[in-house]
């Protein structure tokens, strides 16, 4: 069955456990008041819901549902395509995975979903080639498609297994990447143990810091002592930092990774401080 019908969105469900966030933010709102003008110009990809009359799954087009919502709009147009959840599930990371913007935790989950919808294929590569891929092979057909190596497919796979509260350090850039992947390696409650270490030091672990992390807690002797040792540490660069919550000033800010975020600002900064010079020069 393939056919595009215009769908109640009260019809439409989001995909269960979907990896990617659909945030209510700026560039929400511009979509939404494109959708208010324009109408939805691409449709969005659904699969019949099991065992429901008229009832749809979302496979691609969380945000336009959204975006259309908030513009009071009652119905979407839908391509109905029908997959099992595994075949679903495989379209919509690959459909997702080439956005512009695309977060850590959402990659990591993301690359998760899908690896586990192919295992349940029995290794297929892809959703029309019958072609076996081994065991060894499938996290890296997992990643193929957006230009990762096996390796970094499974390291993104490992930050699944962090504390919701330390992957949100990860997205909002106060984690690097590889740090993540080693602190992943403990077990919850010594991720709670950081966490807490981190929110009274008002810092982040370092590489370095954290592959000790690791090492300690495969000798299973990484106690919240320890923990609070290392973290009482002073890095090398440790340097007096500001922060300011993303949300107050993303309004200001163009879209771009961390590091344009902070050149940014900083040249933001400089202007200004030109400007109350020359108001200062003005009055003398």
């Amino acid at each position: 069955m393939k056919n595009t019908k215009n769908i109640l969105i009260e019809k439409l469900h989001a995909f269960e456990n979907h990896p990617y966030k659909v945030q209510d933010n700026e560039e929400m709102e511009r979509l939404s008041e494109s959708i208010r003008e324009h109408g939805v110009l691409s449709p969005i990809i659904v699969r019949p819901k099991e065992n429901t009359e008229d009832e749809y799954e979302i496979i691609s087009g969380h945000r336009r549902v959204m975006a259309s919502q908030k513009a009071g709009i009652k119905e979407v147009p839908a391509l109905i395509v029908s997959l099992d959840r595994d075949a679903a599930a495989i379209v919509l990371v690959d459909s997702n995975l080439h956005r512009e913007h695309i977060l850590p935790s959402e990659k990591a989950f993301a690359y998760k979903m899908k690896l586990d919808a192919m295992k349940h294929q029995g290794w297929r590569s892809d959703l029309t080639s019958t072609q076996v891929v081994s065991k060894s092979r499938t996290d890296e057909a997992v990643g193929a498609d957006n230009g990762d190596s096996r390796e970094q497919v499974r390291r993104y796979i490992r930050l699944t297994n962090l504390i919701p509260e330390i992957l949100e350090y990860v997205d909002e850039g106060r984690i690097s990447f590889t740090p993540a992947v080693e602190l992943s390696y403990l077990n919850e409650q010594e991720q709670y143990d950081l966490l807490e270490q981190m929110e009274i030091n008002d810092c982040t672990p370092s590489l370095s810091q954290a592959c000790r992390f690791k090492k300690i807690s495969f000798e299973q002797r990484l106690t919240p002592e320890i923990i609070a040792e290392i973290m009482s540490e002073e890095k090398a660069n440790q340097k007096e930092m500001f922060k300011v919550p993303m949300e107050r000033i993303r309004k200001y800010i163009p879209k771009g990774n961390a590091k344009q975020t902070e050149d940014f600002v900083l040249k933001a900064c400089e202007h200004y401080y030109k400007v109350l010079q020359r108001k200062k020069e003005h009055c003398l």
